[in-house]
């Protein structure tokens, strides 16, 4: 538990550092203004990816693939976008933004404890009616492309620089 609250904290200072607790950066990232959000995002899946491959590997770790169910991805997706978009922070960079002190991201925090709680109340409705369509298993890009499981992090490595090369490229047009 210890170790949990002292990542947290780390956690929070690294997306304060990195720029994302601040709502008119994550808001200029849906303006295609400020790339700072894909960035920090980004490197952090694939320095996340391959921590836990390389814990993994290592046995210091397990993994637990859940089930897919595309439906339900996508609707959470949705929702979950269309509400980064009004309240200007992801769940993670809204609670780090309370931790600096931001009043207004202490509504969204609230907001979120209501929709878990909405979600917790009509989950078997869920379950019953949405879970179940279009539910592919548990599925991973190693097993859905037949290749292993360093090639997906070498190719997402890959696609991050890409990524990082496209954006730089876009924001020098921006400037000048």
């Amino acid at each position: 538990m210890v170790g949990a609250i002292v990542f947290g904290f780390v956690f929070g200072w690294l997306l304060q550092r990195g720029g994302v607790t601040d709502y008119n950066v994550v808001v200029n990232q849906f303006r295609f203004k400020d790339f700072t959000v894909l960035k920090v995002m980004l490197t952090a899946v694939v320095v996340g990816g391959i921590g836990v491959a390389l814990l993994h590997a290592g046995g210091f770790a397990n993994t637990h693939i859940k089930a897919s169910p595309m439906l339900a991805i996508v609707l959470g997706a949705s929702i979950f976008g269309v509400g980064m978009v009004i309240y200007g922070y992801c769940p993670g960079t809204g609670l780090a933004a309370v931790g600096t002190g931001s009043f207004h991201a202490l509504a969204g925090v609230v907001g979120m404890m209501g929709g878990g709680i909405l979600y917790a109340l009509t989950f078997p409705w869920v379950a019953k009616n949405i879970l179940p369509i279009a539910d592919v298993g548990t599925m991973t890009l190693d097993k859905l492309f037949g290749i292993p499981v360093w090639a997906v992090f070498v190719i997402l490595m890959l696609v991050a620089i890409c990524v990082f090369a496209f954006v730089q490229k876009l924001e020098k047009s921006c400037r000048g």
